[in-house]
Parts: C-alpha cells; sequence; structure tokens
C-alpha cells in the first residue's frame, strides 16, 4: 500500500483490490482515488497505481491519457465542460463556450488564477435532446443559453456552492430538457411499465393452463396482475 496516503484512501484502495481477482482491472478506479489524493493525476499518482496493480507504469499513463476525465493538470473548485458535439454544436454551443470564458476572464482548457473555476470543452455529454448541455463538476444543465451561462458563473463566484447539484442548477439556469417528466411522460411511463407486468401475468396464466405443475405459477399471475394494475392506476391518476 502507498505509505503516504491519507488512512481513508488507503483503505478505499485495499477495498478496491479486493473487488477485482486481476488486480490490474482496478487501475481506473485507482486513478480516482489517486488524483483524489493529489488533486490531479500527476506523474507520480500514475506510478502509486502502477505499483499497486503491478502494472507498468507507462501502462497507467496509457488509460490515464486516454480518458479525458482523468485531469493530468489541476482544475479549479468548479470545472464547468461545454459540450460542443454536433447536437450542441448546432443549437448554439460556441455561443455559450464564448459566453463562459468572457464571464470567467479565461479560455478553454484554463484556470482562473484564484484556482476556483476551470472552463473546457467536451465532446458529448449524452444530452442531445437538451442540447446545448454543460456540466459543472458533472453535474448536468440542459438548454442552458448563454445569458444563463453568465448567470451560471456569476453564481458559482458569489455563491460559492459546497455541492453543485444538476436539478438545481437546471431549475435556476436551464431550459429545455432530453425528457419531459411532466404528468403526460409520467403516465405513458406508467402505461408501458403496467403493460409490461400484464403481458407477464399472461405468459404464467399460459404456464399454468399448459404445466401439469402449473399451480405453483399462480402466485406469479397474482402478483404481476396486482403490480401491473397498481401502475395502470398511478398512470392514470397522474392523468387527472
Amino acid at each position: 500500500m502507498i505509505s503516504h496516503w491519507s488512512h481513508e484512501n488507503q483503505q478505499r484502495a485495499t477495498r478496491l483490490l479486493e473487488r477485482y481477482p486481476e488486480k490490474r482491472s482496478a487501475a481506473m478506479p485507482l486513478l480516482y482515488l489517486a488524483a483524489h489524493e493529489h488533486g490531479y493525476v500527476n506523474d507520480d499518482a500514475m506510478r502509486e497505481v502502477a505499483e499497486l496493480t503491478g502494472l507498468s507504469a507507462a501502462q497507467v499513463q496509457a488509460v490515464a491519457s486516454f480518458y479525458t476525465m482523468y485531469k493530468r493538470a489541476p482544475v479549479g473548485r468548479y470545472l464547468v465542460s461545454v459540450c460542443t458535439s454536433i447536437s450542441c454544436y448546432l443549437r448554439g454551443a460556441d455561443a455559450v463556450l464564448s459566453a463562459i470564458e468572457d464571464e470567467t476572464g479565461v479560455l478553454d482548457g484554463e484556470t482562473t488564477t484564484d484556482g476556483l473555476i476551470s472552463v473546457e470543452h467536451v465532446e458529448c455529454a449524452g444530452a442531445c435532446g437538451g442540447a446545448p448541455a454543460v456540466c459543472v463538476n458533472w453535474e448536468l444543465i440542459e438548454g442552458l443559453e448563454p445569458d444563463k451561462a453568465r448567470e451560471l458563473i456569476t453564481w458559482l463566484r458569489d455563491a460559492k456552492p459546497e455541492l453543485v447539484l444538476g436539478d438545481e442548477m437546471q431549475v435556476l439556469f436551464g431550459g429545455r430538457e432530453s425528457f419531459d417528466w411532466g404528468p403526460k411522460a409520467q403516465a405513458a411511463l406508467c402505461i408501458v411499465y403496467a403493460a409490461y407486468f400484464l403481458q407477464c401475468a399472461g405468459l404464467f396464466v399460459s404456464r399454468v393452463r399448459n404445466e401439469e405443475r402449473g399451480s405453483r405459477y399462480v402466485k406469479n399471475v397474482v402478483i404481476f396482475v396486482v403490480m401491473g394494475g397498481l401502475i395502470l392506476f398511478f398512470g392514470i391518476a397522474a392523468l387527472a
């Protein structure tokens, strides 16, 4: 174990290594742990992970340099990541990035002098339906317009929240979302699940009829019918 790591991180590293039959398989979570210890994935962090996993330092570096979420340089307290993939680009991601750069006073890939905010562009935040998408410390905000992006930066600078939450930032600064979780969408989802449970009940009914020991499936039929009925009830209630 790495003796100069904190006791907590040493314990976490031990638990991680115990989860994998092959120590090398723990390289990726250990890189996050090493980054937590050092503040980022520096050369020492990669050598330490190599020591723990039995990999060479070059092999660990290959992993750390391939995945962009392993930060190879210090980042600010708030990492603001602007998606610039095709959907977000077509919906104005460049303007959002420019607004953030202007409001922070730093360019893409840089950190403010006080170490508070880092700005970067990323490829695909997985929220094409809610483009343009921005993440703060990997917490998602969808439909962020340039003026709201400026407000977001001002809020981070002034409020300095201990913990940033995507739901909160979405309400404060976000716009169009990938999914509408309003009553109609909830009802539709309930109806889909109800249909699934009732279909399963139908399958068990056929087994009850066709098998000599089909009676053992009666309990399953009752469970699925009850579950399907309850979910259907909640779906209809959502529309009321």
